[in-house]
């Protein structure tokens, strides 16, 4: 009988998301400055704005940890009991711009916002733009979500990169050689999404042909990941 080696076993994919897992660097301090300093928000409200991939699901949550906020995504307002959400004291909406052109989120939104200003809680919105850039329907609501302050995450530096390059291939219990991580860090695009998808090509290649995570393997992957474009 033919020897069949056994399949390889699938790795954790799991990410972390606490305070401790969210490296700060100048690219983010005026962000996560601006969460941390929750209790002083102006009308108990913030709206964080970024890239794709630059933190704003992890602020949301490293906020929702501490303020004990319900976490939710714009479809959740649909069924949501809103009055218990407000009465609860915080609450956050990460892909905030997600409302936009729902004319039920929009109305749940809105009162989701005047009931939070009432009873003197706290909202955090996560979001790629700032408001006036949302193709929001309901004029008050429009109105509203334009006065809220505005704290905005820069596009990653490459101290970041190489911090979120470790924290991603350990997540998935993988040890890249360290000339592999610095050789993506300064090559990469200016993109923690991009730092992401490069960490899955790297994991499935290295999977597939159970190599080392070598810098020569980094370079392959980085190579087709920009062939490949956006």
């Amino acid at each position: 009988m033919q020897r069949q080696d056994p399949l390889p076993l699938p790795r954790a994919r799991a990410e972390a998301f606490s305070r401790d897992d969210f490296f700060a660097t100048p690219a983010n301090a005026t962000a996560l400055a601006a969460i941390e300093g929750w209790r002083d928000w102006p009308e108990g409200k913030l709206v964080v704005t970024g890239p794709e991939g630059a933190g704003k699901s992890h602020l949301a949550r490293i906020w929702a940890e501490e303020a004990g906020a319900a976490l939710l995504a714009p479809a959740a307002l649909h069924t949501a009991d809103l009055p218990a959400l407000a009465a609860a004291g915080a609450v956050a909406l990460d892909d905030a711009e997600g409302v936009a052109g729902d004319p039920e989120a929009e109305r749940a939104l809105f009162h989701l916002h005047n009931l939070i200003t009432a009873g003197k809680g706290a909202l955090l919105l996560a979001a790629s733009d700032a408001p006036n850039r949302w193709p929001v329907r309901l004029p008050d609501l429009a109105s509203r979500l334009q006065a809220i302050p505005l704290a905005r995450l820069e596009a990653p530096d490459e101290a970041l990169i190489s911090a979120v390059l470790v924290k991603l291939f350990s997540d998935r219990q993988l040890a890249p050689a360290p000339a592999a991580v610095a050789y993506l860090a300064r090559h990469l695009p200016r993109s923690l999404a991009l730092a992401r998808r490069a960490v899955e090509l790297i994991d499935a290649r290295s999977l597939e042909n159970r190599r080392e995570i070598t810098r020569a393997l980094a370079a392959d992957v980085l190579d087709s990941l920009t062939d490949a474009g956006p």
